[in-house]
């Protein structure tokens, strides 16, 4: 026996087989992972300054197109709002149905023309045209006092116009019913005071400015001077009623024939009379 038998007490050593080792699978290069991290990480990078550059330069435009813009916009929209207001309370050519969508269209032109009005007042404060106490307070701008002020003075009656406009259930009384007219009709002065800051203040205007300038111009005026000139109908003060069917009446039975009633005969001029009916004997006679 073995020294190595004698020290495990005579037993002779079993060897162990030896552990089955798992096959290993090839490793993939790191380098051609890490160059497409690489890759799409470029690409993102120029991807994001790709579209940084695109929406810088469309911002530059229109924020350029905002300045000049939102102005125009600002009065073309609150003048077809006073055209369709002019419709809304015409009487002479529009129905009731047609003023109930001019008003609509007023309303919704006169949001409109006050969202281009306020953004108008940001883009002018942001560019350091003008600043907020001149846009806040008339007649403060010191380049041009009177007419930023008439802008101003503008901008302040449009909002209060539009906002007795909302409250118009406000004004139900008589007494308020002229209060609130009288307030509605500032809108014109208001509207000039817009044009002619419009036309004189900043730089000078383009000739799409100033031919959409006139048409509101004219088309006011047209207005207006058919309201004034053109006569109203008779009766109820407007338009001619439409040709509409006749409403069905109620139902009447006929009179009872007479005794002198008359049967119409074609081919003759005067009508036979119609046989009496027979008399029915009396009661109480002998037949």
């Amino acid at each position: 026996m073995s020294r190595a038998q004698r020290s495990r007490g005579g037993r002779p050593a079993t060897r162990r087989p030896p552990a089955s080792v798992a096959p290993q699978t090839p490793e993939r290069p790191a380098a051609p992972r890490q160059v497409r991290r690489t890759l799409l990480r470029t690409g993102l990078v120029v991807v994001l300054t790709a579209a940084a550059a695109a929406a810088t330069a469309l911002s530059a435009l229109v924020r350029a197109f905002l300045d000049f813009g939102a102005g125009v916009l600002a009065l073309v929209s609150l003048s077809a709002a006073v055209l369709w207001g002019l419709t809304a309370t015409d009487r002479r050519v529009a129905y009731p149905d047609h003023r109930l969508v001019a008003q609509g269209v007023h309303r919704a032109l006169g949001v409109a023309g006050l969202g281009f009005l306020g953004l108008h007042i940001w883009i002018k404060v942001a560019e350091g045209n003008t600043s907020a106490a001149a846009a806040a307070v008339p007649f403060t701008d010191l380049d041009q006092p009177v007419l930023i002020g008439l802008g101003t003075l503008a901008g302040y009656v449009f909002v209060i116009v539009a906002v007795t406009g909302v409250a118009r259930s406000v004004f139900v009384s008589p007494g308020r019913a002229r209060v609130w007219r009288a307030l509605h009709m500032t809108a014109y002065l208001a509207w000039c005071a817009a044009l002619l800051h419009g036309l004189k203040s900043g730089r000078v205007a383009a000739s799409w400015a100033n031919v959409a300038y006139i048409v509101c111009l004219a088309g006011v005026g047209v207005v207006l001077l058919s309201r004034l000139w053109l006569p109203r109908a008779a009766g109820t003060g407007g338009p001619a009623p439409r040709s509409e069917k006749p409403r069905s009446q109620p139902y009447t039975p006929p009179p009872p024939p007479s005794a002198t009633a008359t049967i119409p005969i074609p081919g003759r001029e005067f009508p036979v009379p119609e046989p009496a009916p027979p008399r029915l004997p009396e009661r109480g006679r002998q037949v």
